[in-house]
């Protein structure tokens, strides 16, 4: 089993940073491509940013300059580093593992629970 924990959401004012993280863990053999995702009220979840293993990257236009997305392989975490952040980054955002493979073979995509990313005007 695998599991995702998130952390480093919480209430920033605007123009101020927050740096989330999300820690795999289990059997994990190897983890081909971890992201971030947000879902705001009322909205649909969409990506924020994702990274390979072997650390490219991509972003949604609306978060390209101001966010960085960052992994450390031998840890299976990966890192969301937010700044000069607007009232409408305000969202939950949750971690993602894609093809997660495990010590018992190809194991599929897995969720953290979220985390709760709100900013103030």
């Amino acid at each position: 089993q695998v599991q995702l924990v998130e952390s480093g959401g919480g209430l920033v004012q605007a123009g101020g940073s927050l740096r989330l993280s999300c820690a795999a863990s289990g059997t994990i053999f190897s983890i081909n491509l971890m992201g971030w995702y947000r879902q705001a009220p009322g909205k649909q979840r969409e990506l924020v940013a994702a990274i390979t293993s072997g650390g490219s990257t991509n972003y949604a236009d609306s978060v390209k300059g101001r966010c960085t997305i960052s992994r450390d392989n031998a840890k299976n975490t990966v890192y969301l580093q937010m700044n000069s952040l607007k009232p409408e980054d305000t969202a939950v955002y949750y971690c993602a593992a894609h093809n997660v493979h495990t010590k018992y073979g190809p194991s599929g995509d897995y969720w953290g629970q979220g985390t709760q990313v709100t900013v103030s005007s």
